[in-house]
């Protein structure tokens, strides 16, 4: 049975690539492929915020679980692993803060190329509003 899943995952992996193969030498020049890579970097970065955003929010729900069992139980979970998770979910749901600062800091106003244009964070509000 492992033969067979091996088997599965090349074949799957090959029709993928060939998908891809069709769509890369569609380009026409350099100014094309710089723009198609930038395209999916803004999107894999979209892609980040909002997984940041998911598991964060999942493990601060999964901290108060642990709160709650180290309550009921404090010799089975230690203080440490609540907290660790609130931690981790802290910093998780701040990412999309830390990269637009961060690119601030390391590119300045000119540095949008392949940013992550239209993400919000939770207390953003419009100019006009």
């Amino acid at each position: 049975m492992n033969k067979n899943l091996f088997k599965g995952v090349i074949l799957t992996g090959l029709a993928i690539a060939s998908f891809g193969v069709g769509t890369a030498f569609a380009v026409s020049g350099i100014g094309s492929i710089a723009e198609n890579v930038t395209g999916n970097l803004t999107s894999i970065a979209k892609l980040i915020t909002a997984m940041a955003y998911v598991v964060g929010m999942a493990m601060a729900v999964a901290a108060i679980v642990k709160f709650k069992a180290h309550k009921d139980n404090p010799t089975q979970i230690p203080i440490g692993t609540p907290i660790a998770l609130l931690f981790v979910a802290a910093a998780l749901i701040f990412v999309p803060s830390i990269f637009k600062s961060s690119g601030a800091t390391l590119f300045g106003s000119s540095g949008t190329v392949a940013g992550a244009s239209g993400v919000a964070n939770f207390g953003a509000t419009k100019a006009g509003s």
